[in-house]
């Protein structure tokens, strides 16, 4: 199989980005960001067939409809359906064991934002090329502020042109232990973007999590592939899975983990505020999506599908206006949207 194979994770519900983002069809598959969705975004990126090859694709089965786009056809990508959501360990572990030992993963969530195209590829290839060397390695985001919604990575000693062994894992931080890690300039932000060849992961979540290791690849093994070429682990052994991300399944542990600092115009889209961000604002920091009417405002995002909304007078603030649902929250607290996404079970 030629080309590192594109394992696109489609988990989650994104409830963070509520209420436009919902159960039934949640921010992967909504156009945030221009017009196409940010799931197709993430396939865009890998669709040079010199350097990727066909992706593979990992969901839910709620999500088929909207996995199944035109992009994805084109590209020829492969789907594995998982029974229920085990975070990503175990999400990254079936598409490993779908995949020859030597075949190189780029495993990238279909949610995030990422505008440096060729900065994108080029770093790719770098992780591909010491991913066959037998590392797993990581793309870290060059950090510019002390974000505290992020995991972070500390450099150790380096291992060629841009490329380090990780000394640390970091987990998300306070302000104040955020700040030190942006002082220091030996930080990166987790992106959650990896590489590593299939036999070099399933070998460290052996060696770390014999009991996922082991559920999986029986899962696997019972599983059952449909007409149109989707593949299903079986249920019941899927279900004695312990749900864990890779980061703590995997990467802590093994002795193996490289990074790789990255810059190339990523954001998670994590919250509204981090969304606000990515769009395309005027001259007083505001964007509107829909119809929007602003009178002296400043840093302020309305997104409307229908309903008009009038704006004056307001700074750091946030409108969303989806079917019947409307949400108001400052820029500051937009990370406690999810609170309301959870009661409405939307």
């Amino acid at each position: 199989m030629a080309g590192m194979v594109p394992v696109i994770l489609c988990g989650g519900g994104g409830t963070r980005l509520w209420p436009r983002s919902r159960r039934a069809r949640p921010k992967p598959f909504l156009p945030l960001v221009g017009p196409d969705s940010l799931f197709d975004q993430a396939l865009s990126r890998c669709s040079d067939a010199q350097r990727f090859a066909p992706p593979l694709i990992v969901t839910g089965a709620s999500h088929l409809e909207y996995s199944r786009t035109e992009l994805a056809m084109r590209l020829g990508a492969t789907t594995i359906v998982e029974p229920q959501s085990r975070n990503t360990a175990a999400a990254v572990a079936l598409a490993a064991l779908r995949l020859p030992h030597d075949a190189v993963m780029l495993v990238c969530p279909s949610d995030h934002q990422i505008d440096d195209l060729p900065a994108f590829v080029d770093l790719a290839q770098q992780a591909a090329t010491l991913a066959s060397d037998g590392w797993l390695v990581c793309l870290g985001i060059e950090p510019h502020s002390p974000e505290t919604r992020f995991g972070y990575i500390r450099r150790g000693p380096a291992l060629g042109p841009g490329a380090f062994k990780v000394a640390e894992f970091i987990e998300k931080p306070d302000l104040a232990a955020a700040a030190a890690h942006l002082a220091s300039g030996e930080c990166s932000w987790n992106s959650g973007i990896f590489a590593f060849r299939a036999g070099d992961y399933l070998a460290e979540l052996q060696r770390y999590r014999p009991a996922m290791a082991a559920a999986a690849k029986s899962a696997v093994a019972k599983g059952v592939e449909d007409a149109d070429g989707r593949f299903f682990p079986d249920p019941a052994e899927f279900a004695a899975i312990e749900a864990e991300s890779l980061d703590y399944a995997v990467l802590e542990n093994t002795d193996r983990a490289a990074v790789i600092p990255a810059s190339m115009g990523w954001s998670d889209l994590g919250n509204w505020f981090a969304l606000h961000g990515a769009r395309t604002r005027d001259q007083f920091g505001n964007s509107v999506r829909g119809p929007v009417e602003i009178l002296d405002c400043r840093n302020v995002m309305v997104d409307t599908d229908g309903p008009r909304v009038s704006l004056i007078g307001l700074d750091d603030v946030i409108v969303v206006v989806d079917g019947d649902d409307i949400m108001i929250t400052s820029a500051a607290s937009a990370h406690d949207v999810a609170k309301f996404a959870r009661v409405r079970n939307g």
